[in-house]
């Protein structure tokens, strides 16, 4: 009887602790707009969004220009793009407001890729990459949806000069995640690569990668992208909406799965004796809500558990940011074997409308934001 007490007692306890931490939580989140009512004494224009909600919450502001510490680097940005990363951190969820705070988001910036040139560079040279003003440079910055920018050098390199800046800051996210997830399936020359969602940034990437790898890409897109996953080097097409490319008799080495739709013995079943399945992505900023809840237990906690027990692997992996991988894109960007996709470009103050088009799915090949 001692002992059902105790645990009854502590269980209170523990209930009581987790909802005062969840009311402490809700009311100290919350971030810089209520303090954005008087005008900055530096001012530039930058997209913010305040609360959650539909892409409508992205607004253009004029908020202070930021400053460089020791470490960082000042960039004037040039173009930036947008990833589905844009469109899941304003969406209102529950898994979100976890993450990014429960009340409001902690952070209202926007945007992970830039191009741009240094503006300013911190007192620590070493840390901030040794780059000097008036630098052309690209690479991952949060909050590039704005005049100016600052970041750790560590996620910058030098632009070549023959890549304009709409091309280098379409690469980025996009590109590190086609090429460290290449990597992650052991790609190797003359394999059978199978690409799912082949249209979208990581996708185009993907394609282009992989045939610069050596292999023998197949793609799986809709009608309407068939022509242009060709145009990008792909070998063979699958239209997802004609067939269904797990119930081929097509093996492969490698699938670079972007969607994960499909179960786990379906995939199984097209892939050879030791085949990797690298699970890249949910389907985009397309999917939503429970789908894309259900997609990321049923690959994180079904698909790879289950492969622990067979000579078929389905790999995870998280992106990183990398000087060299981002020097080696560059470099396959200049040499013409990765031309990046870019369906549109918006002004800066256009960019709400960019992410109501990437918050609607299917968009092909990358969105940039361009500043003059």
């Amino acid at each position: 009887m001692k002992l059902k007490r105790i645990l009854k007692w502590s269980s209170g306890l523990i209930l009581l602790a987790l909802v005062l931490w969840l009311f402490i939580a809700y009311w100290t989140s919350t971030n810089d707009c209520s303090r954005a009512a008087t005008a900055p004494t530096n001012p530039m224009k930058a997209i913010r969004y305040c609360e959650y909600g539909s892409p409508d919450v992205a607004k253009l502001q004029d908020v202070a220009k930021p400053v460089p510490n020791d470490d960082q680097v000042l960039i004037k940005v040039r173009a930036a793009s947008l990833n589905a990363f844009d469109a899941y951190v304003i969406r209102d969820s529950w898994l979100g407001r976890l993450i990014f705070g429960l009340r409001k988001p902690r952070d209202t910036r926007l945007g992970q890729d830039v191009a741009g040139q240094v503006e300013a560079v911190g007192k620590n040279p070493a840390a901030a990459g040794q780059f000097k003003p008036g630098d052309e440079v690209f690479g991952t910055c949060r909050g590039s949806l704005a005049e100016y920018a600052v970041t750790s050098g560590r996620g910058l390199v030098m632009k070549p000069p023959s890549v304009s800046f709409e091309d280098a800051a379409s690469v980025p996210l996009a590109g590190l995640t086609a090429l460290q997830g290449l990597r992650e399936g052991k790609i190797q020359p003359g394999q059978k690569v199978l690409i799912n969602g082949a249209t979208g940034g990581v996708g185009t990437f993907a394609v282009q990668i992989a045939k610069s790898f050596g292999a023998e890409v197949t793609a799986v897109c809709s009608t309407r992208n068939v022509d242009l996953v060709r145009s990008i080097g792909a070998d063979h097409v699958i239209d997802y909406t004609k067939e269904d490319f797990t119930r081929s008799e097509q093996r492969y080495d490698v699938i670079f799965d972007n969607v994960c739709n499909h179960s786990f013995a379906e995939r199984r079943r097209v892939l050879t004796p030791k085949g990797i399945c690298v699970l890249a992505g949910m389907g985009g900023a397309g999917v939503k809500g429970g789908e894309a809840i259900g997609r990321i237990a049923s690959n994180i906690f079904t698909a790879r558990a289950r492969s622990s027990f067979t000579n078929q692997k389905f790999a995870q992996y998280r992106t990183k940011t990398s000087k060299q991988d981002l020097t080696t894109l560059g470099d396959l960007v200049e040499t013409g074997k990765l031309r990046p996709v870019i369906e549109q470009t918006y002004k800066l103050s256009d960019a709400p409308e960019a992410l109501r088009q990437l918050n609607g799915g299917h968009a092909r090949g990358k969105l940039v934001i361009t500043l003059n």
